[in-house]
């Protein structure tokens, strides 16, 4: 969906000379502790924080370009549903912002809860939906909108190891079918060596390493 290319990206107090290109499709997997600088690299991809150095998507200067404007979509490790809508409408929001007719907005999000098994969830409300069926409607949300980038900030941190093991398999299907470009920050590393094409080490806001998990772990 997008080339991604960092080049010399720093901040005043976290990042430093991060170069790195995130090929079209690539599940990156981002690997550090925390305070390494993995969650300010997704902020800066998102549009949220200011950095110096050039990011590209496609070869085209994103510096500048506003958040909405960036074709991303951000699932954050809380997962922020909105309280007063059930979970169709919550994975419906961002398609009704852009005015999709009604007929195509129910089939895009009947065939996402399908492909999430979150159809017995449609009329219920965040409140009483399990942490594991949460963490499905915010995926949903965040891909239903077909974005060119899908950031996740660790998704799978607070779930019991059963629920993230499921979620893990559901997430590695959904890439290989809808071909994202996925960067996703963790500090667990089953998440690395189950989901990563390549992995990046961060630590202290460098680049310490880079390669495929079995390059990697194996080293």
């Amino acid at each position: 969906m997008a080339t991604i290319r960092m080049q010399n990206i720093s901040t005043s107090y976290c990042l430093k000379d991060i170069n790195i290109t995130i090929h079209d499709g690539e599940f990156m997997v981002i690997l550090g502790h925390s305070g390494a600088g993995k969650s300010t690299l997704l902020n800066i991809l998102a549009g949220f924080v200011g950095h110096s150095g050039d990011l590209y998507f496609d070869e085209k200067r994103m510096n500048q370009i506003v958040t909405q404007k960036r074709e991303i979509s951000y699932l954050h490790q809380a997962i922020h549903l909105f309280p007063h809508l059930d979970v169709f409408e919550n994975i419906a929001f961002g398609l009704r912002v852009k005015g999709m007719s009604k007929g195509s907005l129910e089939k895009k999000v009947s065939e996402i809860m399908g492909t999430l098994h979150i159809s017995h969830l449609k009329n219920r409300y965040p409140k009483n939906l399990s942490g594991g069926e949460k963490q499905r409607v915010g995926l949903a949300r965040a891909i239903v909108t077909q974005p060119k980038i899908l950031l996740l900030d660790e998704p799978l941190s607070s779930l019991d190891e059963a629920t993230a093991h499921e979620i893990r398999t559901e997430l590695k299907i959904l890439q290989q079918k809808l071909h994202l470009s996925i960067i996703y920050v963790t500090h667990t590393i089953i998440d690395a060596k189950v989901l990563a094409h390549r992995v990046i080490g961060l630590n202290k806001g460098r680049i310490e390493y880079i390669g495929t998990p079995q390059e990697i772990f194996k080293n």
